[in-house]
């Protein structure tokens, strides 16, 4: 059974003179970009068009960004492996003999992963038609190896982001490299509120499902790496990219004419169908920050991260119900059918046009009561606390 094992956890050498932003970072943030408006692509697709084929230039977005990310990967593995750096070779992980980063070999293992579910999520579709769920067996070989992808360069920039800092140069643009993990975190965010995209319908935004599942992911997607990043505001940074790859898809999809190939036909849609308006994250990420900058001074004082957790789990929850409340109402409203919150651009060809879709639903059997506020409160708590362990491991990987 083939075993690997990780070089001792000592520092990694760091060379004396500044690096630039490996140019490998960058592929693997352009690759972890074109997964995620890909997938946001797909779900349109099947919406709007609901027929399709392996090779959609959909499909082709998600898995170019998958054989981008492995093969960049690959390259830097056997570059560590047989070239002349001597200190990048020590500091590497080891498998089955090669040695590369750490983010190479997970963006390695989600390719394979991705390129796997192809063929599988083709049987998939001859066998039983359309995926009436996100989470299909296939889709779920499928996701995971696009996270596999995307955090191999979330890992790769936080690696490249500290060992800038370990110079201890900042004339040599060390602002870049945050910047870079910044976006790529929104770039892994996004993509976690897709797979939530059945939870999030703006008029399911009054329900305790809905505060709960939000409460339970987004967290740890993004109050995590905000840890890492070293940025004034860094989860206001990660929520503003997640906002702004949304709504550049929102804006540019409907701008392609396009009809429904499916049956049956209720609501006869001429142009590409959007997602809903990404939630108001960029209000409660402010907030956390400002509450982590105060944090800072005292927190020897004032205790540990779980203190830290449950203050930052309020204040995220906090906020965020009180944006999102009357947020969800107004997209709700007549004054969001526009083409800038474009609210009747969002439902798919199937589904029949009534004044359910300017309702909210759920209300009496999924109300958000005391108790579910409850409920989210421990979740947003928990999922803080698992945010900031990992995101603590994020600020100090240097491999």
């Amino acid at each position: 059974m083939p075993t690997h094992t990780a070089v001792a956890p000592a520092s990694p050498r760091v060379s004396s003179r500044a690096e630039g932003l490996p140019w490998t970072v960058l592929a693997l943030a352009v690759g972890a970009t074109s997964i995620v408006i890909g997938v946001i692509w797909d779900i349109s697709w099947h919406s709007t068009i609901g027929r399709d084929t392996f090779w959609t230039p959909a499909h082709i977005a998600i898995y170019l960004g998958g054989v981008v990310g492995g093969m960049v990967s690959g390259w830097n593995v056997l570059r560590v492996t047989f070239g002349p750096d001597r200190a990048a070779r020590d500091a590497a992980v080891r498998f089955w003999g090669f040695r590369g980063p750490l983010g190479a070999w997970w963006a390695i293992w989600g390719a394979i992963a991705m390129l796997t579910s192809a063929p599988f999520d083709d049987w998939w579709h001859n066998a039983y038609g359309l995926d009436v769920e996100i989470l299909s067996p296939p889709h779920t070989v499928l996701l995971a190896g696009m996270f596999g992808v995307i955090l191999g360069a979330l890992v790769l920039a936080a690696a490249a982001q500290n060992r800038r800092e370990a110079l201890d140069d900042a004339r040599c643009g060390g602002a870049s490299f945050a910047g870079v993990l910044a976006y790529v975190a929104g770039v892994a965010l996004a993509l976690a509120l897709i797979m939530a995209t059945e939870f999030r319908t703006t008029n399911l935004q009054r329900s305790g499902t809905f505060y709960c599942v939000m409460a339970a992911l987004i967290p740890l997607f993004l109050l995590g790496p905000a840890r890492a990043v070293r940025l004034r505001f860094p989860a206001t940074t990660i929520a503003a990219v997640y906002m702004a790859i949304t709504l550049a898809m929102i804006w540019i999809l409907p701008l392609f004419p396009a009809t429904p190939l499916l049956g049956p036909i209720y609501n006869p849609v001429t142009h590409m169908v959007v997602d809903v308006w990404p939630l108001l994250l960029v209000v409660p990420a402010f907030f956390v920050d400002l509450l982590t900058r105060w944090w800072r001074g005292r927190a020897r004082r004032l205790g540990g991260d779980w203190t830290l957790a449950l203050l930052a789990g309020a204040v995220f929850l906090g906020v965020f119900v009180a944006v999102q409340w009357y947020f969800s109402a107004f997209l709700l409203s007549e004054s969001a059918k526009n083409a800038f919150f474009a609210s009747d651009r969002s439902w798919s060809y199937g589904a029949r046009i009534g004044a359910w879709m300017q309702e909210f639903w759920r209300l009496e059997r999924d109300p958000f009561s005391l108790g579910a506020l409850g409920v989210a409160f421990g979740l947003a708590v928990l999922s803080t606390r698992f945010g900031l362990a990992w995101g603590g491991w994020l600020s100090r990987v240097k491999r």
